[in-house]
């Protein structure tokens, strides 16, 4: 229960880069476990580096983090390496490795993690499939458009069901079926696994449909603005929202991982 109770935590934090300006100043905020948050702010703001400074991949230049109950400021590689293990994020520019085919791109965090190889030649062509991309496969990930990179990038994030689940405009180069079916992945997620999904977006549409709370980012600060329980309101989502009807596309996606923990 501890972990839940402080699954993300920043006292204090400010950050820059290169000594520069401080691109946030004194954020302070707690993050309990099993929730799902929209990140807002204007181009430029902080959205990016909030992320980096969860994801561990930039340090504060002031102040305290602390994830899953761990203080991070003065952990070692190793140690950071195993925290990352709860957690995927998926960057806006899709960080995809050119030189792997799509397969093996979502792929690796498993065999990172030492996954027997004959359950990843299980899993991944379910996911890839789940996104709508397994006819892609064998494929280099340059071949593909913009929103089918994103796609392979969530489905990487995704499949190795994180506890914190990380995502910098993850819709950003989908059409509206798509990112309603994203959508209900991540709502999924959540429901079934307790994730703590926190997606950055510009899509005020979006922001409106799914009634999350908001961290905003401005003037280099962080603010929360809850909006409701945390829960989709359908009956806005129809009025709002031109994509497929909801689906419970992840507990189909869950079975098949326990199927598959199983060989």
């Amino acid at each position: 229960m501890e972990e839940k109770a402080s699954t993300i935590s920043l006292t204090n934090v400010s950050a820059s880069y290169d000594n520069g300006a401080d691109v946030l100043t004194d954020v302070s905020f707690n993050i309990t476990g099993g929730a799902i948050y929209f990140l807002t702010g204007a181009s430029g703001a902080g959205k990016t580096t909030l992320l980096r400074l969860i994801y561990q991949l930039h340090k504060p230049r002031t102040g305290q983090i602390k994830l899953f109950g761990k203080i991070t400021n003065d952990m070692s590689r190793d140690d950071i390496t195993a925290l990352r293990k709860k957690m995927a994020i998926v960057f806006q520019e899709y960080s995809l490795l050119s030189h792997l085919s799509v397969f093996d791109n979502v792929a690796l965090p498993l065999r990172v993690r030492g996954m027997a190889e004959n359950k990843i030649r299980a899993l991944v062509p379910k996911v890839l499939d789940w996104v709508g991309l397994g006819k892609y496969a064998n494929e280099n990930p340059l071949a593909l458009s913009g929103g089918q990179q994103q796609r392979v990038s969530v489905a990487r994030a995704i499949i190795v069901q994180p506890s914190v689940l990380l995502a910098d405009e993850p819709t950003g180069n989908l059409d509206d079926d798509n990112t309603s079916r994203l959508m209900d992945l991540f709502i999924q997620m959540n429901k079934m696994f307790g994730t703590t999904i926190i997606l950055a977006t510009h899509n005020r549409r979006l922001i409106e449909t799914y009634k999350f709370p908001v961290i905003h980012v401005e003037n280099h600060h962080v603010s929360f603005v809850t909006k409701s329980s945390g829960t989709t309101d359908t009956t806005q989502q129809k009025k709002l929202w031109k994509g497929p009807a909801p689906k419970n596309y992840f507990n189909e996606l869950s079975k098949q991982f326990d199927d598959i923990g199983n060989l």
